[in-house]
């Protein structure tokens, strides 16, 4: 059978961290808990579910602790887990009916990485930047991988990994709003000159419009104009950035800069999103006959790029709104209830 080794990452978390062991202390071989500053009684009660404990001082980057964990492990694959997620009694048994049917051989192609169901994600406290409350990530991961030639002819070394979905759920139960600390270490990476990949300023863009707050936005002015300005952004990253920076200048009241990333990202597609600031400035400004022209669009004629809510229940919810103050009581209440069903 093979074996399991448990890494984590933790900082202050005594009220999660004894449920998320009591969990996997009979599927692991061994856990790796590093902690990056805890006060609290973090530390001691790892210790008390038999884990090496190793000290990591913090430095902003989530991915340098991760790695520091990665090479404490000794078994032949990892289980990367955060403090606020809990495995109920059926997906235990299903892990470890997974990990008894798991083999590293070599005579035929190992599993590189088991992915996982991830649940819980638009619930619980503060707003995650995922759109979807149920979705496969990588949470299991061969230690050391090796390499084997592939097809009998143009033979190739494989060096994609071999991906197995699995049907386990990890419930997803966030005690507390990440947002602030997340923004602020974005700020940090980008002010230190790193290089923001698509994929990261799509997690950037998301954190920003879903739960940044006025002095978040204003603080990504400057990196998200600039991606606008760049060259080597592609139309989806100018979109993205246009979208953080009309929200800011609507929330700022400044229109001229409104209506120019407005224009800008509407003329390369029109996001819900973008629908949803159009219609939030008419509204605001007393003219909800126009402003239920762009919730129209933002749910029954465009889609979201960053926050699946831009095309569901906040337009419908304001369309209710604009039709109450127009005095039409009858669609108002009509968009209520589309609205509570769109949330089901």
């Amino acid at each position: 059978m093979v074996t399991f080794s448990l890494c984590m990452i933790v900082r202050d978390e005594e009220k999660n961290l004894r449920r998320c062991l009591e969990c996997l202390k009979d599927l692991m071989d061994e856990m790796i808990i590093v902690d990056t500053g805890s006060t609290d009684k973090t530390i001691e009660i790892a210790k008390s579910y038999g884990a090496s404990v190793y000290n990591f001082k913090w430095i902003d980057d989530f991915a340098a602790a991760r790695n520091y964990a990665f090479s404490k492990a000794t078994c032949d694959y990892i289980y990367s887990a955060d403090a606020d997620e809990v495995l109920n009694k059926k997906d235990i048994e299903q892990f470890q009916k997974l990990k008894e049917v798991m083999n590293i051989s070599d005579d035929e192609p190992s599993i590189d990485i088991v992915q996982m169901y991830y649940c819980g994600q638009t619930s619980g406290k503060g707003r995650s930047v995922y759109n979807f409350d149920r979705e496969l990530r990588p949470k299991l991961f061969r230690r050391l991988r090796t390499f084997i030639w592939e097809n009998p002819i143009h033979e190739q070394i494989r060096t994609e990994p071999l991906v197995f979905d699995s049907d386990i759920e990890i419930q997803h139960m966030q005690s507390e709003d990440h947002a602030s600390r997340d923004l602020a270490i974005f700020r940090k990476a980008i002010n230190n000159g790193y290089v923001v990949s698509s994929k990261l300023l799509d997690f950037y863009a998301r954190e920003l419009y879903m739960a940044g707050t006025t002095e978040d936005l204003k603080a990504a002015e400057k990196f998200m104009i600039a991606v606008t300005e760049s060259e080597n952004a592609s139309v989806e990253d100018i979109r993205k950035a246009c979208l953080i920076l009309a929200k800011s200048a609507r929330i700022s009241g400044d229109v001229s800069k409104l209506m120019k990333f407005a224009l800008k990202e509407v003329s390369s597609g029109c996001a819900s999103e973008m629908c949803c600031e159009l219609g939030d400035y008419y509204l605001d400004n007393g003219d909800p006959s126009e402003a239920s022209l762009w919730f129209y669009n933002a749910v029954y004629e465009q889609t979201p790029m960053l926050d699946i809510r831009a095309g569901g229940d906040r337009p419908l919810l304001s369309l209710s709104k604009c039709y109450k103050l127009m005095g039409n009581q009858e669609l108002s209440d009509e968009y209520v209830r589309k609205a509570n069903e769109w949330n089901k």
